[in-house]
């Protein structure tokens, strides 16, 4: 009975967090905070239901399946090095140099560097 419970808590939950991951893709205005909804509130939603789906078929099949675990540490893994490299990509094409936060002394940043040309400059020298 308890395990049941705590299974369909944990279905709900998941299927929360899913909802207000996707709301928050569609909802918010621009793409850094828009990366944040499937990267948190989603990324914990289908591993509320994995987890679900792990102690269903351990304790209520005949077999258990160690599929879910592995997909779990699958997403766990990818999903903040996927925003990573979009928030990275995002920084490259939309934002100039000045508009960085700056670092501390004795520091830059890895994604842009300070002798990088304005896109109008480095369009302007692809013409010619």
């Amino acid at each position: 009975m308890f395990l049941e419970i705590l299974i369909s808590a944990l279905l709900v939950i998941g299927g929360i967090f899913g909802a207000v991951g996707s709301y928050g893709l569609v909802k918010l205005p621009d793409p850094m905070t828009r990366l944040h909804a499937p990267t948190k509130a989603a990324t914990l939603g289908v591993g509320s239901v994995l987890v679900a789906s792990l102690l269903w078929f351990g304790f209520f099949n005949e077999q258990s399946s160690w599929h879910e675990l592995l997909i779990i540490l699958f997403i766990f893994l990818t999903a903040p090095i996927t925003g990573l490299m979009i928030a990275k990509s995002h920084i490259h094409r939309s934002w100039q140099w000045h508009e960085l936060p700056k670092p501390k002394p004795d520091e830059n940043w890895a994604t842009c560097a300070p002798d990088r040309e304005e896109p109008e400059a480095e369009h302007q020298k692809a013409l010619g």
